[in-house]
């Protein structure tokens, strides 16, 4: 058996060959939206960055994968618009830097029950204006023409092309100098030994990663991989979601379209739905409904609560797009999806603290509704990590004491 001097210069001459390091300024864990914007967050300030995915590059297994994602102001909670502000500006940059788009814009319609306290908060927060839909997009919605809300904000919404956009910050980080490593499942997150402090990141395969800091971005896995290195539990609980393609009725496929100017929409009540213009497949709408079965992201069925969650958007959009979708033959395409939600719906976003101090910074529990602000949320961590503070955040107006993970303890301190 080889001393560990000479099994560290072998490691360190495998690296080496493999075009590795073994020593990084900072180690993202976790290839989502999260992890890749702050893996290029991270490699835009000249950090040495490791980006390390558990699966294949661009997998289906996680929250963000597929082809659109809504992005809009209309926000319940006043925590969001401005952290929605910035994502918007840093999407910009990014387009702007990969030459190539991946939103697509749109106006968003917000509609429900004038009695709705959540709704006409949102309806505020985007400054919307209420209007007749009978009078717009072909009359494709029939909202109730008393008590009902209508309202549409033409400011800054869209659609986002998920895995393109995560493709997009991969690159952009690997241009910026960023490693980028897929099929490496981290098993163990350590302190570092020495006086330098840091931590040390373990693979299933045995690899060994020094960082100077850690950014954890492991969507459904944070509960476990967290108790499992720290002993910390963080109320994270997956759920199995479902994205549902229906199709648009004959004649109406034009109206419906995003270069017609059809919304992103959102329904309240007692059927939480939304929707997005057709876009990546003709002839098909996207109308999908929140919310879905718990799930173990390592032991998933891939059909629970299906048939109850395509019921219920299909009663929908019976009664409200009866003439232009056809709901009777089910949806034509299901693609399955995890949400990681917090108790509170509202993100994590905190260093570990404990043992690990300020060297692991933690991005979890985006209660699906994240993806949008993935570029802010980057940048946020990747400056946590290595500023050890959120300037960018303070300067937009974006509050991160509503996301620290002492809330679950009910402990106020910061």
């Amino acid at each position: 058996m080889a001393a560990p001097a000479e099994a560290h210069a072998h490691d360190a001459a495998a690296a080496a060959a493999a075009g590795l390091r073994l020593d990084y300024d900072v180690i993202v864990v976790g290839a989502g939206i999260m992890g890749s914007c702050a893996a290029h967050a991270a490699a835009s300030r000249g950090a040495r960055t490791l980006l390390l995915e558990r699966f294949d590059l661009l997998h289906q297994l996680g929250s963000s994968h597929g082809d659109s994602r809504i992005i809009r102001d209309a926000y319940v909670k006043a925590q969001y618009p401005p952290m929605v502000r910035l994502a918007r500006r840093l999407w910009a940059d990014a387009e702007a830097e990969s030459g190539y788009r991946v939103l697509t814009p749109a106006p968003h319609l917000s509609m429900g029950p004038r009695g709705n306290a959540a709704l006409l908060a949102a309806v505020k927060s985007a400054g919307a204006e209420e209007v007749d839909t009978s009078q717009l997009w072909g009359g494709a919605f029939q909202a109730p023409a008393e008590g009902w809300v209508t309202a549409v904000s033409e400011r800054g919404g869209g659609v986002l092309n998920a895995t393109k956009a995560v493709a997009m910050f991969q690159a952009l980080a690997v241009k910026m100098g960023a490693v980028v490593r897929d099929n490496a499942e981290v098993v163990d997150i350590g302190k570092a030994p020495g006086s330098q402090g840091g931590v040390v990141v373990t693979t299933s395969a045995g690899e060994e990663f020094r960082g100077a800091k850690c950014v954890v971005t492991v969507g459904a896995w944070t509960t476990k991989l967290l108790r499992s290195v720290a002993g910390v539990e963080i109320p994270i609980q997956p759920l199995h979601t479902l994205t549902l393609y229906w199709r648009i009725k004959p004649g109406r496929e034009r109206g419906l379209n995003a270069k017609a100017g059809f919304p992103t929409f959102s329904s309240y009540g007692d059927t939480p739905v939304y929707g997005t213009p057709s876009l990546e497949l003709p002839g098909l709408i996207k109308i999908s409904c929140d919310g879905g079965p718990p799930c173990d992201p390592d032991n998933r069925d891939w059909a629970s609560g299906d048939r109850e969650i395509t019921d219920r958007v299909a009663r929908w959009i019976a009664e409200f797009m009866p003439g232009h979708v056809d709901s009777a033959g089910g949806p034509v395409v299901r693609q399955s999806c995890i949400c990681s939600m917090t108790p509170d719906k509202d993100f994590v976003i905190d260093w570990l603290g404990g043992a690990f101090g300020e060297d692991v910074v933690v991005g979890a529990g985006f209660s699906g509704h994240g993806f949008k602000m993935g570029p802010a949320v980057g940048r946020i961590l990747a400056e946590m990590a290595i500023d050890g503070e959120a300037k960018t955040a303070a300067e937009a107006g974006v509050e991160l004491g509503h996301f620290k993970i002492n809330r679950f303890n009910g402990s106020k301190d910061n």
